[in-house]
């Protein structure tokens, strides 16, 4: 027999590997659907890409590749016997346990014990062979066998903080330069010390400088300011502002180019009056105080002391916590309770399937498909059977009823690359529902892009003072973000009682029992949306210097689906991240009308458009010209990357400057797509640059027609955004590749786009584009009236967006239902007034 067996095997030895540190075993989770060695079917590993798939899809798998010989795993769940006392009977040998797999918290093991089993499986006969078989097997498949069973799991890395584990501590932390300038930073406020940017700013630790970071390959980030304040000045620290609490902050050291752990964070901050140890101590010193009002807002969210009814079927499977997961869980149910995206992802499951790369774990498409039809089938969200729940009433006990799925397959993908999101910390949803629409964005491949639902346009309004001249500009929005003004409380007097209530049974180190919000009109918050913003440092193109000017905000178009944000997050003046406790009755009907844009209004003056000339420090009269003749720079950070991973050096340093130096992705991707061609690893020849002429610089600053072909990364950047091909060409080439401007260029140029196109602007690829010049200027968008009915709304718990717990609840077939992680129940007082992000959708008529 073993002769046979092992006979049997020769013609599949090339297809068996045993795995390699780097390999990862996927044997908890199919690739495809969220069956695991515990499912009816089990799971069937691959034995050449180790890959796990359920009895479902493993023919795919194997129709597809060719690939023949697979391990199936199965593992049984029973109850222990129990003797007449009611304890565990002793047994004369220990249950099988053949694997590693992730805990099932459904199951103690106290009370459940588990059995295995492992056998190779031959396709197309499904020829099995039972393991462990030591003695029939080839000893090359022996150890195959043994390294899939023995493999850790791949989420391992997920399941810890590992992140914060893999940061080494700077070489500058016990020697940094700090300068006595009196610089104190604020706890709100900030804006980029050279350009007026609020997001993604970094405080230099040496001089105090506000600074933003580098600009991403999915739209966020900045103008890379920071990162030229160091070349100046050599101040190699910077913390990352709105990540510092008591437990530490986000550091990076421009100088060792990496992040960085800096065991002196709290004395380096406290130099600039940003005072951690005080945050560490005020959130301890009371804790009757601090944990009295999130108890009863987790118990008026969760809706605790009602008896839920649970739901089953679809649409209403929970999503297990994997640990701090619950702020991707209820975004994703609420994204999937959308039809856009049921339709883009669940409703082309057979063709996503069946197309997707030899990797499905890292295809964005079928990692989607496989949660939204998770979701969605109803399959991992059946009710106990009746027998079990007599068989329970009977027994007087609770035996667990399984419930829900566990995305880590989706988490490790999404969150991949993002140091946030690939941890195990805790996130703000709000930031993960924006991350998930770039994704979205990014590969969309051309198909609709369910993600134009939430997708508007802003109209921006500024003013002069002195002047009075005005500029509208348009931009790409997806959230309202909705300030609340504590000043218009309806319950003031009582909030005062309140207050002193509270400060004397603080003195008396007594609990207070009750609880007083501020409420809060929404009335009173969206005029506040609506009030003019002071614009400091603004330059006036008419005045040609620095001017005040005001700022208002309008809808240009209205979206399917209005996504509102409550801004309740903010800082203390000592710098404490804090939750404003308020309640907010937000209308279960909205209309917005009177916020529709109206563009350019008569008597109206525009400012002349003329951009701020370029202050060059440290530059000779002159160089302006200079600088655009000279060798850009190449971020040689993002070249080492590249060139660690084997590629030729050269090759990388064209495929960073190709790329305009948006980071190591998207360079990685330009290296994947010019790999085959025969000058790839040829040194990068700048002649073309060098040649610019004086002609082609505009006054502005900025080269008005250099010749080369803009990189094709950056035009699918902009293209997925919805704008037409030959204008995102036309845009850069205007713009000298660089995406931001080029971004503004379409929308100052909409009108006159035609007029100003010549034919050296017209290259091959955008003649293919037919009928261009009828397309639409702009991205797609799916504007309608601004009457709206809410859906959906998320609620968070706790006392900041970096701990805490989230829970959605969502509006289904006329009933409100609460998915509060793997529970999903039928809701009997869902709390509107309490939420952090609402969904609104379109009123039909």
């Amino acid at each position: 027999m073993a002769a046979d067996i092992g006979e049997l095997l020769v013609p599949y030895m090339p297809t068996i590997r045993v795995p390699r540190s780097g390999d990862r075993v996927y044997k908890s989770e199919c690739a495809f659907s969220f069956d695991s060695p515990e499912s009816e079917g089990g799971l069937y590993v691959c034995m050449s890409t180790f890959l796990g798939f359920g009895r479902e899809h493993v023919e795919r798998h194997y129709r597809k590749t060719g690939q023949c010989v697979y391990m199936h795993l199965k593992r049984t769940i029973k109850e222990k016997a129990t003797g007449a006392s009611g304890g565990g009977l002793p047994k004369k040998k220990s249950p099988r346990v053949m694997f590693e797999l992730e805990k099932n918290e459904d199951f103690n093991s106290e009370d459940y014990e588990y059995e295995d089993e492992a056998k190779l499986v031959i396709f197309p006969d499904h020829f099995e062979i039972p393991l462990p078989n030591i003695e029939e097997l080839p000893a090359l498949v022996t150890i195959a066998c043994d390294a899939v069973l023995a493999a850790r799991s791949p989420y391992r890395r997920q399941d810890s903080d590992s992140w914060e584990e893999e940061l080494k501590g700077s070489k500058h932390e016990n020697s940094l330069q700090q300068l006595d300038n009196g610089v104190r930073i604020p706890p709100s406020g900030w804006k980029c010390a050279w350009c007026d940017l609020r997001e993604n700013l970094w405080l230099n630790l040496t001089d105090g400088s506000i600074l933003c970071g580098k600009w991403f390959f999915d739209g966020s980030g900045g103008n890379g300011h920071a990162l030229e304040h160091y070349r100046e000045t050599r101040y190699p620290l910077a913390v990352k502002l709105g990540t510092i609490t008591p437990d530490g902050a986000d550091v990076y050291s421009f100088d060792e180019e990496e992040a960085v752990l800096d065991a002196n964070i709290a004395e380096h901050l406290m130099h600039f009056g940003i005072d951690m140890l005080k945050m560490q101590k005020s959130e301890n010193v009371n804790p009757v105080e601090d944990i009295k009002p999130r108890i009863s807002e987790w118990e008026m969210v969760q809706e605790s002391g009602m008896k839920l009814k649970p739901i089953y079927g679809s649409g209403y499977t929970g999503i297990k916590n994997l640990g701090n997961s619950c702020y991707l869980s209820s975004v994703m149910q609420i994204i999937f309770s959308i039809p856009d995206f049921q339709r883009r992802y669940v409703g082309n499951l057979q063709r996503i399937f069946d197309y997707s790369p030899l990797d499905p774990t890292q295809d964005f498409d079928t990692q989607m498909t496989k949660l939204g039809h998770g979701l969605l089938s109803g399959q991992y969200s059946k009710p106990p059977m009746k027998s079990e729940v007599i068989e329970q009433v009977m027994k007087e006990e609770y035996k667990p009823h399984p419930q829900g799925m566990m995305p880590r397959m989706f988490k490790a993908l999404v969150g991949k690359g993002h140091p946030e999101f690939s941890s195990n910390r805790q996130q703000d949803a709000l930031e993960f529902f924006l991350h998930l629409i770039n994704l979205v964005n990014r590969n969309n491949n051309g198909s609709d892009d369910p993600s134009e639902v939430f997708r508007f346009m802003v109209e921006d309004r500024v003013q002069c003072c002195q002047s009075r001249k005005v500029k509208y500009k348009q931009r790409v929005d997806y959230i309202m973000q909705l300030p609340v003004v504590l000043e218009a409380a309806s319950n003031k007097e009582e909030l005062l009682a309140y207050e002193m209530r509270r400060r004397e049974a603080e003195i008396a180190k007594r609990p207070l029992r009750e609880i007083v919000r501020a409420k809060v009109p929404f009335s009173a918050c969206l005029q506040a949306f609506q009030e003019p913003e002071n614009v400091t440092d603004f330059w006036s193109s008419a005045l040609q210097a620095k001017s005040a000017a005001v700022k208002t905000v309008h809808f240009a178009s209205f979206p399917e689906y209005l996504v509102i944000q409550v801004k309740k997050f903010t800082f203390g003046i000592d710098w404490v991240p804090k939750k404003l406790d308020v309640s907010i009755d937000m209308p279960d009907l909205l209309d917005i009308s009177h916020l529709r844009a109206t563009g350019l209004q008569s008597g109206e003056e525009e400012l002349p458009d003329i951009s701020p000339p370029i202050v060059m420090p440290d530059q000779p009269k002159g160089s302006l010209l200079n600088h655009f003749m000279e060798s850009p720079d190449i971020d040689e950070s993002a070249v080492m990357q590249l060139a660690e991973m084997g590629f030729p050096l050269e090759a990388c340093r064209k495929a960073v400057y190709y790329t305009g130096n948006l980071g190591a992705e998207l360079a990685f991707n330009w290296i994947i797509a010019h790999m085959e061609e025969p000058d790839f690893a040829e040194p990068l020849s700048l002649s073309g640059y060098n040649e610019v002429s004086h002609n082609e610089v505009g006054l502005a600053g900025g080269a008005s027609s250099v010749e080369n072909q803009p990189p094709e990364e950056i035009v699918a950047i902009i293209t997925s955004m919805g704008f037409p091909r030959n204008q995102t060409i036309h845009a850069l080439k205007a713009t000298n590749n660089n995406l931001e401007r080029a971004l503004d260029w379409i929308f100052t140029h909409a009108d006159n786009e035609d007029e100003n196109e010549t034919e050296s602007d017209v290259d091959a690829e955008s003649q293919i584009t037919t009928n261009a010049e009828t397309e639409p200027a702009g991205p797609r968008i799916k504007d309608g009236p601004g009457r709206y009915e809410l859906f959906a709304f998320i609620s968070h718990m706790g006392p900041s967006t970096m701990s805490g717990h989230y829970v959605s609840h969502i509006k289904k077939e006329g009933r409100w239902v609460i998915y509060n992680d793997h529970k999903v129940c039928a809701s009997e007082k869902p709390p509107k007034d309490l939420g952090y992000i609402y969904f609104y959708q379109r009123m039909c008529y």
